[in-house]
């Protein structure tokens, strides 16, 4: 679909793609998390995409549905294809020999990204905070494009981790988000 040249919508290549457009999506979700002043604003952001993406998997949706603003963006087929290029590129770091390609469970999966996506979108005044699920959620991201069910355990592993890392620092959490609620509150009273 994309040696044509031309451009695409991204919701016309969400269709196409079907399933598999999951991953791509995830991927675009929450790498940007992974830069340090972004995550400030887009993990709540992305979060909360990234749960109701979720959602959508393990509900069994075809592919995402995404707002109709964001299906109109166009992308330019040859740059898209040279980005897809260049993360296989990094992706075969990972890969070993005899590991196994196969589909993956998509309502499991969807449980696991709305999970981690819920863990990115809090407000976590913690060491790497933000980083840790964004890293995760491109591992689970990674699986579902490339079709791997070893970095889909990884990102599983990962999920679990961190949900360990939060709940061990729950009492700093809630306190972080009565204190944006406060200043939210605040802000909007006056």
């Amino acid at each position: 679909m994309l040696d044509q040249e031309g451009s695409i919508t991204l919701g016309q290549l969400t269709e196409q793609a079907g399933e598999q457009s999951y991953g791509l999506v995830v991927l675009m979700l929450s790498l940007p998390n992974l830069i340090p002043g972004f995550n400030v604003v887009g993990s709540p952001v992305g979060g909360t995409a990234l749960v109701g993406l979720g959602w959508q998997m393990a509900r069994g949706v075809r592919y995402p549905v995404l707002p109709e603003a964001l299906r109109r963006q166009t992308l330019h087929k040859g740059r898209l294809k040279q980005a897809l290029a260049a993360l296989e590129k990094q992706l075969d770091r990972l890969r070993w020999k005899g590991a196994i390609r196969r589909p993956l469970d998509p309502r499991w999966t969807g449980l696991v990204v709305a999970w981690t996506g819920l863990l990115l979108a809090l407000p976590a005044p913690l060491f790497l905070g933000n980083a840790l699920p964004a890293a995760a959620l491109g591992l689970l991201g990674a699986a579902l494009v490339e079709e791997r069910p070893a970095w889909l355990w990884l990102g599983l592993l990962a999920s679990l981790g961190i949900t360990l890392y939060f709940g061990l620092s729950f009492k700093l959490i809630v306190k972080e988000v009565h204190r944006i609620w406060a200043w939210v509150a605040g802000r909007f009273s006056k």
